[in-house]
């Protein structure tokens, strides 16, 4: 884990060198202010040496100064160090998460990794910050100080030693009695966050069911969870401030006690007293710092293991070798696949798979909910890879290609269509960045969706929210097919992509399919036998096996559950899962 982050300090090694000693050096410096303050009262006021006092002072007021500006570049370059490895550690989980496979995805969930990005980066940074500086200052601050009382009084010093052992271990134990809440708090992030990001991507659903009071309570009792366990540990914390008050009373009460004995014996100066007394605030509240730092160190431990999870991941899908940078033509072979999204998952969701589509086809797919429609054609553009048995396209392994070589080539309309913030043409431009407006319009005719366009105040300019809120499902769905259109590619993928589409618009798309990209290999998986009977050959899966790959006339006459689906549908409306495959 310390490996995995202290990689990405990167151009901040620097930095987090020189924090550390800038504030040795203004420990040092602290160090000196109240042994030159001795030397003022013993030396100066006591024998009326009024030169010493101005020299001394001028001394002490350049050690300060000395002080001062080591504490200001200690913290400037404490707080680069700290920003610093914050923002390298967000860019490479981001950049690492943007490689990540549909398997590695699915280890996930959205608000795990939001909570990573966001409030495990802030818990490592401002720990690292304390490290740098903190950890460096207080034991330095601390021994520095002991050292000069054993050499002013070593009987003396003796006292400031035994309070440093008991106040230490009493705040070891209240440190690790609370680190177990810390980092038991900061793990309920995940299911507060999570009840955030569900509730407000799914605010209509919830407006619409009426469920704002069970989504109130679900928060609640996340946030209640958080709040409960972190008063535990502050109740256990709260403990530092009485036992260090405790402490440093009674050690003033003894020095001063037999400080002014042995004054009076002779065998202390006055300034000495004076500056052991100094010194006993210095060490005391060293040892409280450093038992912040410890709490922050353990609050922030359970965040770095989190972030070294996701840097550490490897994704399941990478290029070959020696990729292959070209596609010869749209042509799919399947071939004895077996596929499971899991290793250790009982049985594959894809069994013994055997097809083979010829370049320029339009292959209709029909088959009930959970038959592995959406995993076949997940298998083409290699978002997933196959079990067992091999996935071609253009004759060759897509295990062979270059990744992105062939998800441009193979361009998929996904079952959950997704845009972003920006206007109609940034989001076409995500097919293809280099697009003219011509080329966008064009796609957008073939897909039907310049005919909800043109009726927008600002046409192709008009600005869509966050995940489409401000377009119809129908309007969604054509857009996302605009911009696959865009990519020109030899396969085109459509998973159910115009179920939220009339009929007519349904048949329209088609038709400028056939017409437009003739030479465009087409896989449709849809639930209405209209939106494929016209395909040239249609699959039907059932339970992730194919139970017949042929022709819409073929399929009616030697196939009883695409015979059954389309009777249900031509009778009186139904889809596939309440045709006779139940």
């Amino acid at each position: 884990m310390l490996k995995t982050l202290s990689a990405e300090l990167k151009e901040f090694k620097k930095d987090s060198i020189l924090t550390p000693l800038f504030m040795l050096g203004e420990v040092l410096m602290e160090t000196l202010i109240p042994f030159l303050m001795a030397k003022i009262i013993d030396t100066g006021i006591n024998k009326h040496d009024f030169s010493y006092i101005y020299k001394t002072g001028f001394l002490m007021i350049v050690i300060a100064l000395c002080s001062l500006t080591f504490g200001c570049l200690g913290a400037t370059y404490g707080a680069r160090a700290s920003m610093g490895l914050g923002r390298n550690l967000r860019r490479a989980m981001f950049r690492n998460i943007q490689n990540f496979s549909f398997a590695n995805i699915d280890k996930y969930n959205t608000a795990g990794l939001v909570t990573r990005l966001t409030t495990d980066v802030t818990n490592v940074q401002n720990a690292y910050q304390m490290i740098l500086r903190m950890c460096m200052r207080a034991p330095a601050s601390m021994i520095c100080s002991m050292v000069a009382c054993f050499i002013i009084s070593p009987r003396l010093a003796l006292i400031y030693l035994f309070a440093v052992i008991i106040l230490g271990s009493l705040l070891l134990i209240l440190t690790l009695m609370a680190m177990k809440y810390f980092q038991a708090a900061f793990r309920k992030y995940d299911s507060l966050n999570e009840s955030v990001e569900e509730n407000i991507s799914a605010i209509r659903v919830v407006k619409a069911y009426v469920r704002s009071k069970h989504e109130k309570e679900r928060f609640n009792i996340s946030n209640q969870t958080i709040h409960d366990m972190l008063v535990k540990a502050e109740n256990i914390i709260i403990w530092n401030s009485p036992f260090m008050q405790f402490t440093v009373y009674t050690c003033i009460i003894l020095v001063s006690w037999f400080g002014a004995k042995m004054v009076v014996g002779g065998s202390l100066e006055t300034g000495e007293l004076s500056s052991l007394l100094a010194y006993c605030m210095n060490i005391l509240m060293s040892l409280m710092m450093l038992s912040f730092v410890l709490v922050m160190i353990s609050m922030s431990i359970a965040s770095a293991n989190r972030i070294a999870e996701i840097l550490n991941e490897q994704s399941t899908l990478s290029n070959p070798k020696d990729p292959v940078y070209e596609i010869k033509d749209g042509s799919i072979k399947f071939e004895n696949v077996n596929f499971k999204y899991s290793k250790t998952a009982e049985s594959p969701v894809l069994s013994n798979v055997n097809l083979e589509i010829k370049s320029g086809e339009t292959i209709g797919i029909l088959g009930g909910t959970g038959s592995s429609k959406s995993s076949l054609v997940n298998l083409i553009s290699r978002l997933y890879d196959v079990t067992d048995g091999c996935v071609s396209v253009g004759g060759i392994d897509v295990k062979k290609y270059d990744l992105d070589t062939l998800r441009n080539q193979v361009s998929v309309v996904l079952q959950k269509n997704v845009l972003f913030s920006g206007t109609i043409l940034d989001n076409l431009r995500w097919g293809n960045p280099n697009a003219t407006d011509e080329e966008c319009i064009n796609a957008c005719k073939l897909a039907c969706a310049d005919e909800f366009i043109e009726r927008f105040p600002n046409k192709y300019n008009t600005y869509i929210e966050q995940g489409g809120s401000n377009v119809s499902g129908g309007q969604k769905q054509r857009l996302c097919i605009a911009r696959a259109l865009l990519k020109k590619p030899k396969i085109l993928i459509l998973d159910d992509s115009t179920s939220a589409v009339d009929t007519a618009t349904d048949a329209k798309i088609r038709k400028a399919f056939k017409e437009a990209i003739p030479g465009t290999t087409k896989l449709i998986i849809a639930q209405r036998v209209s939106s494929i009977q016209d395909a040239d050959r249609i699959i039907v899966l059932n339970d992730g096996i194919v139970d017949a790959f042929d022709t819409h006339e073929n399929l009616i006459k030697n196939n009883d559950i695409y015979r059954d689906v389309y009777e249900s549908q031509t009778n009186g409306g139904g889809d596939f899962d309440e045709g006779g495959n139940n």
